[in-house]
């Protein structure tokens, strides 16, 4: 590039050309002239040397007019090619977006896991205690029927002994007072013959 020539980004285009030059261009290409190449905030400006192109189109034989339509023309298939180019392209700050978007997505599948995980495990647990429960209950009841059982083993043991101290007494009253009757029936016998 010589050092006559500038770079000017495309916005400042209008203010190169001559006001006779853009009667003479075609309206659609108007609006392009006030176009930067950025599509979108992150991005960087593109620049276009539209005067140092339109002085080339000149010096190779064309006029002022032809050299600023084939440049304005030039600058939008310039600006379309990028546009085209940069859609397509996924920029960093893109991707991260979607990568976080997918970790997000993926955090919140764990957490639904991990929840339906946690209800299994409390029902399962729930379930446990519930027959670990049933079972001790179960157990509590038979235990208390073996008491009953064995409290009326030992009630009929102790009405079986009362029942056999009760005979034992009446024999041995029987005995005693048959052993004092005999005991008296001889002393008054013994009594008797002395006497």
């Amino acid at each position: 590039m010589s050092p006559a020539a500038v770079r000017f980004p495309l916005p400042l285009l209008p203010t190169m050309l001559s006001r006779a030059a853009l009667p003479r261009l075609h309206p659609p290409f108007i609006p392009q002239f006030y176009r930067s190449f950025r599509t979108t905030a992150a991005r960087h400006e593109f620049h276009f040397d539209t005067h140092h192109f339109v002085q080339r189109l000149e010096r190779e034989g064309l006029n002022r007019a032809q050299a600023e339509g084939i440049m304005s023309a030039m600058a939008e298939v310039i600006d379309e090619s990028i546009r085209n180019m940069t859609s397509n392209m996924v920029t960093k700050a893109d991707h991260e977006k979607a990568e976080n978007d997918r970790l997000l997505t993926d955090l919140e599948k764990l957490k639904q896991r991990l929840r339906e995980e946690i209800s299994r495990t409390q029902a399962g647990v729930r379930l446990d205690l519930n027959l670990e429960k049933g079972r001790i209950r179960e157990e509590a009841s038979r235990q208390e029927l073996k008491m009953k059982e064995v409290d009326t083993r030992i009630e009929q043991e102790i009405a079986g002994l009362r029942a056999a101290i009760q005979s034992s007494k009446a024999t041995t009253l029987q005995y005693l007072v048959g052993f004092v009757t005999g005991c008296t029936a001889l002393l008054m016998a013994y009594l008797r013959f002395r006497s």
